[in-house]
């Protein structure tokens, strides 16, 4: 028992600190997620909606604190009744979002890994088990290093991590895990290759033979029954290939222009997914940015799921000398963590993203 504990504890302290880590490498987009559940029809808290970027940030740490804590053997009551909150709220969670088929991504893993509700809900019920485990031998828990090195080791943790976060906040998530980093083509992103998997999907054909009701399946051809229909229920048993990009239009009075777009050899994406929540002030900066961008050659563009209304009235407000498209405002959320955030491209493929805070480290040749 002693040596199945200590290898659980090292292996879940291990698992904690690298799942803390990936989502605190993107708090925001940790926030998005939380946005996701706290919404109507998931769980119905929308009153936390305005604090969901600060949850993400404590929780997050909170992650990667318990793992550390577990694996040094610090407090071991407390790290262990942390645990087990944790994984009980996650693991219901998660049951919940499959069950219901509410969030089709937990977020576990950020994006570095995606997994469907079920199998997130499947990893959270092994977790559960492995801190029971670690719970019932809790007694052979012991520190792995001195008392004098133990603090300074928490110490230097937690203040990696606030330096972390801070710096990935005012900045942009050091590793991006995304399918817009830095060197992907976009086009190249949507595309499907030909031998992709296709999504199947199995058919309950209802008919009625004789006055009793039968029920034929089929991958989705009509059957030939001698009665007559009634109805049909369609289920996907197996998901098709969904290419990495999806969802992304750049739309101007209903026309989609991102074919043309994608295809300029020097382009300037200014992405502000919500002009709201926008910190508008960095807009003088982007400005000159952008007039320093067209005097090199390059198509600037804004990228917003505002409305004209907002977008003419920025225009306006700050002399700005490009037009505003539309795109979808989660597809804006998943291009670059800065409301706004400037993109260069090259034929489709990004070259530079920046914070608002980096604008000045954009190179236009």
């Amino acid at each position: 028992m002693k040596y199945l504990v200590g290898v659980v504890r090292i292996f879940v302290g291990i698992l904690f600190i690298i799942s803390g880590f990936i989502k605190l490498n993107d708090p925001v987009g940790f926030s998005f997620k939380l946005e996701e559940y706290f919404s109507q029809g998931v769980l119905d808290l929308p009153f936390l909606t305005p604090f969901a970027l600060a949850i993400s940030i404590l929780v997050v740490i909170v992650e990667v604190m318990v793992g550390v804590m577990l694996i040094l053997g610090y407090k071991r009551k407390l790290t262990l009744w942390t645990l087990l909150a944790m994984i009980i709220f996650f693991t219901f969670l998660t049951f919940y979002s499959a069950y219901f088929n509410k969030v089709t991504d937990c977020g576990c893993f950020g994006d570095a890994i995606k997994l469907t509700p079920w199998q997130s809900f499947s990893k959270d019920v092994v977790l559960l088990i492995l801190i029971l485990i670690i719970y019932a031998g809790r007694k052979y828990i012991t520190p792995l290093v001195s008392s004098k090195t133990l603090m300074p080791v928490l110490y230097i943790s937690f203040i990696a991590c606030i330096g972390y976060v801070y710096y990935v906040l005012n900045h942009l998530p050091v590793i991006d895990f995304r399918p817009y980093e830095i060197g992907k083509n976009i086009e190249e992103g949507m595309s499907t290759p030909e031998d992709a998997p296709k999504a199947i999907f199995e058919y309950r054909w209802k008919f009625n033979v004789n006055g009793n009701e039968e029920i034929h399946v089929t991958n989705g051809d009509y059957p030939t029954v001698n009665g007559e229909f009634i109805d049909v229920e369609t289920e996907e048993i197996q998901a098709g290939y969904e290419p990495p990009v999806h969802d992304f239009t750049i739309e101007q009075e209903g026309e989609d222009f991102a074919g043309s777009l994608l295809q300029e050899p020097k382009l300037v994406m200014v992405i502000a997914y919500d002009l709201r929540k926008s910190n508008l002030e960095v807009f003088k900066e982007i400005k000159t940015v952008a007039d320093k961008a067209k005097a090199k050659g390059y198509k600037v563009i804004g990228m917003s799921a505002s409305g004209p209304d907002q977008t003419d009235a920025l225009k306006k407000e700050y002399s700005l000398g490009f037009d505003f498209y539309f795109t979808d405002e989660t597809t804006l959320k998943t291009i670059v963590r800065s409301n706004p955030g400037v993109l260069v491209l090259e034929k489709g493929t990004i070259k530079q993203k920046v914070h608002y805070n980096d604008l000045e480290n954009l190179i236009f040749e």
